[in-house]
């Protein structure tokens, strides 16, 4: 049998085979955050912010299983200088530093909330790649230090951060509303830093991340606070200077305050 007639004979086979259906667009993230610029004053207790947004599907029309939402509040990276966390130990009835460990970077202020326990919607490679739950921050260790000791000192800087308030983990604080509105509360510490702060949506289907979008959202000082944050920073000499003068004073003013009791 010639060649020819060998692909006329399969050319009904091949017509019945189906054809690669080609991947639709993806749904699109439409966020936005209740407050852009939030402002640092010497009265300033902390602000809890509103990230909302929708869920665009192609053509409107909702998928069959309904989508999850996963939001992140993270603060500027602390990479400028080194964050050692150290072990204290108990020795001859003193509490003395034992073993130390240095991070290259953290994120100074991180939050995070999604629509049900981030187990049940991502996977452990996912949530590695994209930095989703505390367990997966990407710290950078400065020593090769053992997977075990690490994952010790990143848990006590883990659980230090979260009881200032720095660190929030919130399963289950994501509400959605008809498929495609969705809602969360953050709330953001009164110790947080200066900077650029990023809040990152993140869409999930069937255990994959199928959408993101990210707002920025700035958080400064202002007023007084503002003015004395610029002296030290661009003359620490007079600001240092001037703040000795102050305990002075205050000092000599809280003597003479005791004297005349």
């Amino acid at each position: 049998m010639t060649k020819a007639r060998r692909l006329i004979r399969g050319l009904p086979a091949l017509l019945a085979m189906p054809l690669p259906v080609a991947a639709g667009p993806a749904p699109i993230l439409v966020p936005d955050v209740s407050q852009r610029d939030i402002e640092i004053k010497f009265s300033f207790t902390g602000a809890e912010l509103l990230l909302f947004g929708a869920i665009i599907y192609p053509g409107g029309r909702l998928p069959t299983e309904p989508a999850d939402i996963i939001v992140v509040l993270k603060g500027p990276s602390q990479s400028v200088k080194m964050i050692t966390m150290r072990e204290k130990s108990k020795i001859a009835g003193i509490w003395v530093n034992a073993d130390s460990i240095k991070f290259r970077s953290a994120p100074s202020f991180y939050a995070i909330a999604s629509s049900k326990p981030l187990s049940k919607l991502v996977d452990e490679r996912t949530a590695a790649i994209y930095e989703l739950g505390l367990n997966n921050l990407q710290l950078s260790p400065s020593s090769l230090s053992a997977t075990t000791e690490t994952a010790r000192f990143a848990k006590g800087l883990n659980d230090l951060n979260g009881r200032t308030g720095l660190y929030v983990q919130s399963p289950g604080a994501v509400e959605i509303t008809d498929g495609v509105l969705y809602r969360a509360r953050l709330p953001l510490s009164a110790r947080v830093v200066t900077g650029t702060y990023t809040a990152e949506t993140f869409l999930i289907q069937k255990g994959r991340v199928v959408a993101a979008a990210v707002r920025e959202i700035e958080v400064r000082k202002s007023g007084f606070e503002r003015y004395v944050g610029q002296v030290a920073e661009h003359n620490g000499i007079a600001y240092g200077l001037v703040a000795i003068a102050m305990a002075l004073v205050m000092g000599w003013a809280a003597g003479a305050i005791a004297r005349r009791i």
